[in-house]
């Protein structure tokens, strides 16, 4: 058996990021994920310029061998049925397209940890002060990095009282005819807010690539939201009637209606499988990169002592970047018909779906990149 400082469950940005910035601490760090990379993985799919900083990426780099990294220069915003207003951010991108795929990929390539993909945690359990991981691994440390299903989360109590936000997607190669006609800008991605405020969907074109999709705090019938959505993009001519119509669902909790906790004895959780999703726009990427950077800067310091004493700065960290969670009890109460008819018409204001909807909800302008 294997003897490991840290063992991180999930190789997606979460887990990757904190394997990377733990390099050059003296720590033996290993990544499983059930998963050969690269892999698909649901997400509409953009970075703002903060997480390129957080990332230390080498954008040069990045394109190489054909990734994608479509810079991003504006939005058009409205209400799903009511049209949409643009909004011009300057010359200067305020964010970038990736395909999950080439993203999560080329991040576990360089993160420095050793690699075991294609391995599913199958088992875990306590011996002494160390876990003992599918029987091969030694270590006093497991990250969960595993997304909304992850397996260390649910051995932490997740599943109790959360509120799941479900949503739907489809990204695909779009044929050349295709892109003639598709009026989607690469450069102006397109999101539109359901009637009742519970969700929005988005169109997403980033090169040669169309990416398609609807998510919803209410997750009650969201195939036929969907479809729906779809349908009437297709009638608007924003999307290609031949577009697909097979989506791929996933799941995942907002930060502040998220009931799981960030640690445990000889566990911390970063990313998805921690529920850190931006309450406002669903957004889980610079969360899983910042949660991981936090983490990472406590696990240095906890060195091989990690009882939840030792642990507790990194719940202290997030609260002081993300804001104190809502009591466990506490679920939001849907939008009154007064409330979505005042959000309906704010949607309609240029000052709102600039100032408020792109520049606070999704690029998060207001906060600045953390450091390395």
């Amino acid at each position: 058996m294997e003897r490991r400082d840290v063992v991180i469950v999930g190789g997606g940005p979460a887990g990757s990021t904190l394997a990377w910035a733990l390099r050059g601490s003296g720590l033996a760090v290993s990544v499983l994920d059930r998963r050969h990379f690269p892999r698909d993985k649901t997400c509409a799919g953009w970075i703002t310029p903060a997480v390129v900083r957080e990332l230390a990426l080498d954008v040069q780099d990045y394109r190489r061998d054909g990734r994608v990294l479509q810079p991003i220069n504006g939005f058009r915003v409205g209400v799903i049925g009511a049209g949409e207003l643009a909004s011009d951010h300057g010359a200067e991108p305020v964010s970038f397209g990736i395909r999950r795929s080439e993203f999560d990929a080329y991040l576990l390539g360089r993160c420095g940890a050793e690699l075991y993909t294609g391995a599913p945690l199958a088992k875990l359990c306590r011996d002494g002060a160390d876990w003992i991981v599918n029987d091969t691994l030694r270590t006093p440390l497991v990250v969960g990095a595993g997304g909304h299903y992850c397996p260390v989360a649910r051995m932490l109590g997740e599943g109790r009282g959360e509120t799941v936000v479900a949503a739907q997607e489809i990204e695909f190669e779009l044929s050349p005819a295709q892109q003639a006609r598709c009026p989607v800008r690469g450069t102006e991605p397109r999101l539109y807010f359901c009637a009742d405020l519970k969700g929005y969907g988005w169109v997403f074109r980033k090169g040669e690539w169309l990416n398609v999709g609807l998510g919803r705090e209410d997750p009650h019938r969201l195939g036929a939201h969907v479809e729906a959505f779809r349908a009437r993009l297709v009638r608007d001519g924003v999307l290609p009637a031949d577009t697909p119509v097979r989506f791929k669902g996933h799941a995942y909790l907002l930060y502040d209606h998220a009931p799981r906790p960030l640690i445990g004895d000889g566990i911390v959780l970063v990313g998805d499988a921690a529920g850190l999703a931006y309450t406002r726009s669903g957004e889980g990427i610079r969360p899983a990169v910042e949660s991981a950077l936090l983490a990472a800067r406590v696990i240095r310091a906890a060195r091989d002592d990690v009882r939840p004493a030792r642990l507790a700065p990194y719940v202290s960290a997030m609260e002081a970047r993300f804001g104190r969670r809502a009591a466990r009890d506490v679920v939001p109460p849907p939008p009154s018909r007064l409330r979505q008819a005042l959000g309906r018409y704010l949607l309609g204001t240029r000052w709102f779906t600039r100032r408020v909807v792109t520049e606070r909800w999704f690029l998060h302008r207001q906060q600045a990149a953390l450091s390395l």
